[in-house]
């Protein structure tokens, strides 16, 4: 049984090189697969591996400048969710695209089990901060769809909204992304909007499905992960979707009883953005990735 973190911290990092050596270097010594990124910014990430091995990795994440309160969401899969361990330098951890403080001028936090009540006020707006194809399968009830294909994209969703607000209006924001970091940045580029009556879920979505019954949920399909679970529903069980190794996009059992799927080359969601040389090229991949396994 494999245990999975999901983590982020905005904070202050001096010396992300270094850390990305130490982090490497124990992450490889404790057999912890996943992704790790560092920036200037902070540090965000999901890893998976041993009990043992996952808490020896946090420890050391909490070790770092600022992180010391570094919070993370946890499940587990009986399957390993990722290939390899992958620490990265990057200008950002979450990359929006616009100047924010998302270490000091965020939105209100509200904890999962206060998340209802709030969303269920009709005075709120609610937003899904995520892309397009997550959102696909799995939201709240009542919540605004931007359509954005990155995060990159929200923005100008945001700059939209705020055009169309009109004077004195006090309506309240409160957006949800997957683990919380993404609304982040949002909420705070929101407040640069003028908005002021701004709230996001702490924890994101896999919080949320760790700690409220689904009884009482008003969630509603399964949340996309990043990692080879692809989705995971309440108490964060992962779910039955698989990944279109030809665009990344989910696919459900539905999805993959349609005419159009074919494991490793195409979904009902691309046939169409692909060249018949792309679906060979595709066909080829998924073949040595069958070979290799059988090796």
């Amino acid at each position: 049984m494999f245990t999975i973190a999901a983590f982020y911290q905005f904070t202050t990092l001096p010396d992300i090189v270094a850390y990305k050596e130490k982090l490497a270097a124990l992450a490889g010594e404790q057999g912890v697969v996943g992704s790790i990124l560092l920036a200037p910014e902070g540090v965000n990430g999901t890893i998976a591996g041993s009990r043992a091995g996952v808490d020896a990795l946090l420890a050391a994440l909490r070790a770092l400048p600022g992180c010391s309160g570094l919070e993370h969401k946890e499940s587990t899969s009986e399957h390993k969710p990722f290939k390899r361990m992958k620490v990265r330098l990057k200008k950002e951890i979450v990359t929006m695209g616009v100047d924010v403080d998302a270490l000091n001028d965020v939105g209100a936090y509200v904890a999962p089990e206060d998340w209802n009540a709030l969303i269920s006020d009709p005075e709120t707006i609610l937003i899904d901060a995520r892309n397009e194809y997550e959102v696909a399968i799995g939201s709240f009830d009542g919540a605004i769809d931007p359509k954005t294909s990155t995060f990159g994209e929200l923005p100008k969703w945001l700059d939209e909204l705020a055009a169309q607000k009109q004077s004195g209006e006090k309506k309240k924001l409160a957006m949800f992304c997957t683990g919380g970091i993404r609304c982040e940045k949002a909420t705070a580029y929101a407040k640069k909007l003028g908005f002021d009556d701004i709230f996001h879920l702490k924890g994101g979505i896999l919080k949320y499905l760790e700690n409220v019954p689904e009884t009482e949920s008003l969630w509603r399909g399964a949340c996309y992960v990043f990692d080879e679970r692809v989705s995971v529903g309440h108490g964060l069980v992962e779910g039955d979707h698989v990944m279109c190794r030809a665009c990344g996009r989910p696919v459900d059992s539905n999805g993959r009883a349609h005419r159009d799927y074919r494991e490793g080359v195409s979904c009902k969601n691309c046939i169409n953005e692909y060249t018949e040389e792309d679906r060979a090229r595709f066909a080829a991949r998924h073949q040595q990735i069958i070979d290799a396994g059988r090796e």
